[in-house]
Parts: C-alpha cells; structure tokens; sequence
C-alpha cells in the first residue's frame, strides 16, 4: 500500500468544546464544521473530531485508489470489518477494519 497517513480522527464527548480547543491547539480555524464532523487541514494533512466514534483512541486514515480492494485485501490477512464501506458525503468514501491488536484502521477514497 505505501500511503502516507493523511487524516487523523479524534473521538470526541462535545464537538464545540473540542473544536475550540482543537482550534487553539492547532493554532487554525476548522475548514469543515458540522454537527457529526469537525475538520482542521495543517499542510497535507487533516485532523478530524468524531462525537459519533466508539473508538477508544485516535483513528488514522490512509488515502487509497480502490477502497474496496483495499479493504478486502486487509480482511484477507485477517483485519475484522468495522465500518463497511460508506459514502460519507460527495462521493468521499471510508471504511475502517480491526488489527489483531484492537487498534482501528480507516481507509479514504477521494471521489
């Protein structure tokens, strides 16, 4: 795969309060708000807050061509499916699997 971790997804309890945070933290205002998703661009990279997330941690993403591929490609190996593939708005596709060690994977197709 070779893809550079491009979006990084923090489960938050209260979006306004982390976005405020977030945004003193990252020293920028969110390029992206909504109830269900706040998003912060620092170079290339994004950070996102999830209040929906029942992740215990951050949740990295990998950009990649074909999300279905690639995602049946890690289930082969022996990832578990947490999030099937989902349009999760304009044609931006995610989908996230399970490592043995319980930590959670996201992948990102760009429409």
């Amino acid at each position: 795969m070779g893809n550079d971790i491009r979006l990084l997804v923090y489960p938050v309890k209260d979006i306004a309060k982390a976005k405020n945070f977030f945004r003193k933290f990252l020293g920028t205002d969110p390029y992206v708000e909504s109830d269900f998703y706040v998003g912060f661009k620092i170079g290339e990279h994004e950070i996102g807050l999830d209040p929906n997330s029942d992740s215990q941690g951050p949740i990295g993403y990998i950009d990649v061509q074909d999300i279905k591929t690639t995602l049946q490609e890690l289930l082969e190996d022996g990832a578990e499916l947490v999030l099937d593939v989902k349009d999760v708005g304009q044609g931006l596709l995610v989908a996230q699997v399970r490592d043995d060690n319980g930590n959670i994977l996201g992948l990102r197709q760009a429409p």
